[in-house]
This record gives structure tokens, sequence and C-alpha cells, in this order.
């Protein structure tokens, strides 16, 4: 019998995985979210039940599926007394899919064992399309055994899984993947804009990055939206600002020097202080055309 699943955070991310899992035939049962209007829209099309607090989730799921913005958000909902999902948690299992510190990871974890709940988290290398589709990339933390019971899943929601280890490992390998993605995109955009103060045919300088040591996924995916100035979000600004930081703390941590990813935060913070935070991250390309920004 399939797990009757939980939806904590109806964003466009945790909207689509319950629109996925309800087409394959999971039970969503429960939504909920900050705003009201958004868990009461997505539960009237799933058939599922708008929870008005968190207790109301964990009652009514086997498995509850996290997507919140940040760190504050992740630790209010997992907040040791009051409106919290630890409440009557006895036997369910979080999967917990935000970007967020490895540190918060471990803390929430902690705090869900002592309630007698399981834990993964199921780090997103992906997009809004892929959680529509499952065909999500995947990265797993936790316990092994827990994993495998959950794997089904898990296989459902992606197109590949990687275990990734104990909790917070995939917190860890997601900050890196989003440090360099973040990077690529800056650079990306940093490599149009003068192209286009040089007057080449950016057309043809596409291309030709595609064919040679200036390719990237980012290439793929990006280059269109900047040229076009096409910046409907998928992946925001502002997040790309908050996992730099997280990579960036991580890295002084670690005692590791990272300066580009520092200026590449720097420039998606002046996105968000010129009032552009929530555009796609291809929105860098904003402050490297001329007579853009």
């Amino acid at each position: 019998m399939k797990a009757r699943i939980g939806i904590v955070g109806a964003g466009r991310m945790g909207a689509n995985m319950a629109r996925h899992l309800n087409d394959e035939g999971y039970e969503v049962s429960v939504i909920y979210d900050v705003y009201q209007k958004v868990a009461d829209d997505l539960a009237a099309e799933l058939g599922a039940q708008r929870a008005a607090d968190l207790p109301t989730v964990t009652a009514n799921a086997d498995v509850v599926l996290t997507v919140v913005t940040d760190d504050a958000a992740m630790r209010d909902i997992f907040k040791p007394a009051g409106d919290t999902l630890l409440c009557g948690a006895q036997g369910v299992t979080f999967i917990n899919c935000a970007t967020l510190s490895p540190e918060v990871h471990i803390e929430v974890a902690n705090a869900a064992e002592l309630a007698g709940a399981n834990t993964l988290e199921a780090a997103m290398a992906s997009s809004i399309d892929q959680a529509r589709n499952g065909t999500l990339y995947l990265m797993v933390g936790g316990d092994d055994a827990v994993f495998a019971e959950h794997k089904q899943l898990l296989d459902t929601l992606s197109v590949a899984l990687r275990y990734t280890g104990p909790i917070g490992s995939a917190a860890k390998v997601k900050a890196l993947v989003n440090m360099v993605m973040n990077m690529n995109t800056a650079a990306l955009a940093e490599g149009l804009g003068l192209g286009d103060a040089l007057g080449l045919d950016l057309e043809m300088l596409c291309e030709v990055f595609s064919q040679t040591g200036a390719n990237s996924r980012v290439l793929e995916t990006d280059a269109e939206d900047m040229l076009g100035r096409d910046h409907e979000c998928y992946f925001s600004a502002a997040h790309a600002a908050k996992d730099s930081g997280i990579a960036n703390s991580l890295a002084k941590s670690a005692g590791v020097a990272v300066p580009l990813s520092e200026a590449t935060k720097a420039q998606y913070e002046k996105l968000i202080a010129l009032g552009r935070g929530e555009l796609d991250k291809s929105a860098v390309s904003e402050l490297t055309f001329k007579n853009r920004a």
C-alpha cells in the first residue's frame, strides 16, 4: 500500500511534486502552506485536506515532503513546541527537499528522531518542469535503511537518485552544485555582455561557446533568456544569492578561499537591491549588458 503524502510548502516545486505523485496514484492527503490560498487551491485541485496547522499534517500523512524557503522557515516548522511538525510525529518520515545549510538538516533530523520520526534530505538539482514530470535529479542523505524503505517514492519523483551518505551530506553536495551553477551563470552573462559590447553576433558566439571549453549546461538553459531578456522565474536570483551564501559559509568553515563564488553572490545581491530578486537567475545578465541595468 502506498504511503499517504503530506506536503508542507505548496510553491512551484512543492505543488508540482504533489501533482506528479497524485498522477502516479499516491494519495496526497494533506497540504499546508503559510499562504492559505495557495494551500486551498492545491488541496481543491488534488482532493486533499488543507491543513490549518502543522500537527494536522503529521496526523494525516505517513510521509511528509517539506519544501520551504530557508533555514529560518525550516526551524520554524520543526520548532520544539506549539505549531510544529514534531507534534504527533511518531512513525512519520520527513523528506526535506529545500536547499538549506547542512547544520539545519542535521538539527531537524535530530529533533525528529527524538519525536520518533525518521528523516531524509532530498536535495533537488532540477527545476519546475522536472518536478511536474517526475524527472528530478535527487541527492539523498540519511540513514540507508530509511532510504531503502522510501526508494520507490523517491524513484517516482526522479529520473536519477544519488545516495550521498548521512544527513547533511546531500546539503553539502547541493551547495556545491548551486555554487558552480551560479558562477557559470554569472560568467556566461559577462561573456555575452562583453560580446555584445564588442559588436559580435551573439547567436554565433553562443554556437562557438557550445563547441568549445566555454560550453556548459547553463549555456543550454539560460543563454536564450539572457539574449531575449526573458527572465521568467525558474530559479530566482534571491535563491541564487542564498545558495551561494551557503556554499561560501561552508568554504569559510573549511578554511578555503572562494573569491569567484563571493563575487557571484555579490552580483545576485545587486539584483536583489535593485528589486529584481524574484526574477530568474538569468537576470544577472541585466548587470552585464551595457544600457540594461
